[in-house]
């Protein structure tokens, strides 16, 4: 289980935002700047992501290896994409494109 401190809207409160939050979701803003890298955080719950804007990224387990640089797994963000995505453990995220990345996330908390 995740605990508070790793939460993101309190280990990486920078760049990130909760636009809405009740007991069933949270909708969370994400701005991360070209050269930026985020402190360690995680996800806990799975849900959608809408990309505003993309960037080429290099994420980072608690112990600094890189689990995806997005650059070599053919991985690209494009505006207006919508995503997936499970819960994410600890990890950073470095913005190594040229654009930042800038992503409405909505949490799904009632299905976990």
């Amino acid at each position: 289980m995740l605990s508070l401190d790793q939460d993101a809207i309190v280990a990486a409160p920078n760049h990130h935002r909760v636009a809405y939050e009740d007991d069933r979701v949270r909708v969370l803003e994400t701005i991360v700047l070209p050269g930026e890298t985020t402190p360690l955080h995680a996800h806990a719950w799975p849900g959608t992501l809408y990309v505003l804007s993309g960037s080429a990224f290099v994420r980072r387990d608690a112990q600094g290896a890189v689990t995806l640089d997005s650059r070599l797994a053919g991985v690209c963000l494009h505006a207006g994409q919508a995503l997936w995505t499970e819960p994410l453990g600890p990890h950073t995220l470095e913005i190594v494109g040229e654009t930042p990345i800038h992503i409405i996330g909505t949490e799904l908390k009632a299905i976990n």
